[in-house]
């Protein structure tokens, strides 16, 4: 990868977390603006839109350096554990998954409804499993597990510090742009790099 491609990915991805940080702050932080809306004060609410823009840089920030983390260990693991790199990555998910319900509902002070913590891992599955089957059939078949244990283990591992505060607001607010640069990231890399996983299968046959 160029720096000339590489500033394009960074900066994209930097675009992409401010301008998700603050379509998500109107739903989940509305507070923040609705004080200004009547008498109208731009510069208060310009204020704010500045804050859950700097927001959405560094959670931007936080989703390249999980992205490229990602990469290295992808490849020490690969390297480490050869065949059974997929079987390894299969177990952290199942881990991390059961950890974003399970230990979520037992640390947490009031935990109400454990469905609640059940939806939240179930809709990051979800959405995983859809990124990382675009990714196979856009790449290569072999994409798609490593694809969705980025989605799935890396997105929960960069979502920490919301997850500890524990407020819904937080947790939507930092969510919503990991996702959406994380999937940005996993999408993209290989048509700027030129990489494939492997050969196809008509390439076999």
């Amino acid at each position: 990868m160029t720096i000339r491609k590489w500033l394009k990915f960074f900066s994209t991805a930097l675009l992409i977390g401010a301008v998700t940080t603050i379509i998500t702050s109107f739903f989940v932080q509305t507070d923040a603006y609705t004080p200004y809306l009547d008498p109208f004060d731009l510069w208060n609410i310009t204020g704010a839109l500045f804050w859950f823009l700097g927001w959405g840089l560094v959670y931007s920030v936080i989703s390249q350096m999980g992205f490229f983390a990602y990469l290295t260990i992808h490849q020490f693991g690969r390297g480490f554990f050869g065949f059974f790199w997929k079987h390894v990555q299969i177990l952290l998910i199942l881990i991390v998954l059961f950890d974003l319900v399970y230990f979520r509902y037992t640390r947490a002070d009031d935990p109400g409804n454990i469905w609640s913590y059940i939806l939240v891992a179930a809709l990051l599955l979800i959405y995983s499993y859809a990124v990382a089957k675009v990714k196979a059939k856009d790449s290569h078949p072999r994409a798609f597990l490593p694809a969705l244990f980025f989605m799935v283990v890396v997105t929960s591992v960069e979502w920490i510090p919301a997850l500890r505060e524990g407020s819904y607001e937080w947790v939507m607010l930092m969510v919503v742009p990991l996702l959406a640069c994380n999937t940005y990231q996993v999408l993209t890399l290989h048509r700027i790099v030129g990489f494939n996983e492997g050969p196809s299968e008509k390439e076999k046959n």
